[in-house]
């Protein structure tokens, strides 16, 4: 079983530069976008064999998620069931027979960590979602978490050290959350694989010097590791700033 998750920034640009072709090459059972920016309406975009549940943020051209499917899930939720979270369109959960799949469009902490210290609010609640879910059947969540986790996930960690996506504080984040559980899928089958980014600066031809992060992931519960088959970055697919990753199962 095949999962993609891609952050498109812009769904609506990105199918005007071989988005379709890069869906059907990817050939997944489970299709996740983040940063869909735009409301309901506001594109066509259907698949054979496939349904899509989207999440929108109230704000228009802003954030937003989506799901495309080729299996039944048996219940789909939108947001975390907190008010506080739920207007940005960032998270869908469906539930499916053997599992929980959640993708997530984590908050940026922005320009001058003006947002860090809700950041830092989402990433304990967020937390807390999933281990509740985990609770119930092993959970896949996948998406953008905007944060590299170690030095070896991007190219200028000294540089970057208190910028927004690599500070401590969301580090110690993702750390918690790996210790709650949960398996960092890339990192289960590339310990040490450096210069593997999936997501690059549009500035200074940073995809061309692959001067980039690798900030988006698929994260499953450690009972899952035993069913893992592959992890991969698919740095070959442009359209976005960010290139699709995936994981197999099976």
């Amino acid at each position: 079983m095949k999962f993609i998750s891609w952050n498109v920034n812009g769904l609506r640009a990105v199918v005007g530069k071989d988005f379709k072709e890069s869906f059907a090459a990817l050939d997944a059972d489970f299709f996740c976008l983040q940063e869909t920016k735009l409301q309901a309406g506001q594109i066509e975009l259907d698949f054979p064999g496939y349904t899509s549940y989207w999440n929108y943020a109230d704000k228009k051209g802003y954030s937003g998620t989506a799901i495309f499917t080729r299996h039944q899930p048996l219940q789909v939720t939108y947001g975390m069931g907190i008010d506080e979270h739920d207007h940005e369109g960032r998270v869908i959960t469906l539930e499916m027979e053997d599992f929980f799949l959640v993708t997530v469009y984590t908050p940026n902490s922005q320009d001058e960590l003006k947002r860090l210290d809700y950041r830092m609010k989402w990433e304990e609640d967020f937390r807390a979602y999933l281990l509740s879910l985990d609770q119930r059947k092993p959970v896949i969540v996948c998406g953008d978490l905007n944060v590299a986790h170690q030095e070896i996930d991007l190219k200028n960690p000294k540089s970057n050290r208190r910028n927004a996506g690599f500070t401590d504080e969301e580090r110690e984040k993702m750390t918690i959350l790996l210790q709650s559980g949960f398996v960092d899928t890339f990192r289960h089958f590339h310990p040490d694989q450096a210069d593997a980014y999936s997501w690059w600066s549009y500035r200074f031809k940073a995809r061309e010097k692959n001067a980039g992060w690798r900030i988006d992931y698929f994260l499953v519960s450690e009972r899952l590791a035993p069913t893992l088959s592959g992890a991969s970055i698919h740095s070959e697919i442009f359209g976005s700033d960010h290139c699709p990753v995936e994981l197999t199962l099976g």
